[in-house]
């Protein structure tokens, strides 16, 4: 059984009032917020690191909001207790960074983490199949990681669809070009952990934003028989 959950991007935030703006966000119904870091050589961008996140969390604590960090950096390894130390929930890593996942894996939940693995558009969703049982979330990108504000693929949806049928009570996120327009083929397919940027941060209203998006996943989760 899984729940929905609804994590806006603050990559598509306002950073001169980031502390303010997720906390509008938070109020505003969001689960989790999806921190994106990137180190310039995996992904052609530079975003947020060490110093941000730990005077987030400092601002907003667990209790509050799930922190769920989607690592687009090279050489992931050697990350994993600098940001546990500053009190992050999840650790997604990118399959397509690290020669032995299964490993990295181990080491994320040895800091006292959550482990997530994503893949990019280009990566065979098999690969995820033989680690699913050891994670606590996949990641499908819907669109090539590194910027905000793409286009969402919706010819990624079968690769949802495929890891849904398979693992029935696995997290399975969507990340890129998530919105009112695009939320029906992803709850569809079986997501229920939706990655939402521009399409909450920027709207009058997260709140409202926010329900659509949950209500069409728990719909979807309902008429599978696996909501909980």
């Amino acid at each position: 059984m899984v729940k929905s959950h609804i994590a806006p991007s603050i990559l598509a935030s306002d950073f001169t009032e980031l502390g303010c703006q997720c906390n509008k966000v938070i109020d505003g119904g969001a689960d989790w917020l999806h921190l994106d870091v990137m180190d310039g050589h995996f992904v052609p961008n530079i975003s947020l690191g060490l110093p941000v996140i730990e005077s987030l969390r400092k601002k907003i604590p667990s209790s509050r909001c799930f922190f769920d960090c989607h690592m687009m950096i090279e050489n992931p390894e050697k990350w994993v207790q600098k940001f546990a130390d500053i009190g992050i929930d999840q650790f997604t890593f990118h399959y397509e960074t690290t020669k032995n996942p299964k490993e990295l894996i181990k080491l994320i939940k040895s800091c006292g983490l959550k482990a997530g693995c994503a893949i990019k558009p280009g990566t065979d969703v098999e690969v995820l199949y033989e680690l699913a049982p050891l994670l606590d979330m996949c990641l499908i990108m819907t669109v090539e990681p590194g910027f905000g504000g793409q286009k969402f693929m919706k010819d990624m949806m079968p690769k949802v669809e495929h890891l849904r049928n398979k693992f029935p009570n696995l997290n399975i996120q969507v990340d890129g070009g998530l919105g009112k327009e695009t939320i029906g083929d992803a709850a569809t397919a079986g997501a229920n952990v939706i990655v939402a940027g521009t399409s909450v941060f920027k709207a009058e209203k997260p709140s409202e934003v926010i329900s659509y998006l949950r209500k069409e996943v728990d719909d979807n989760l309902e008429a599978r028989g696996i909501k909980d």
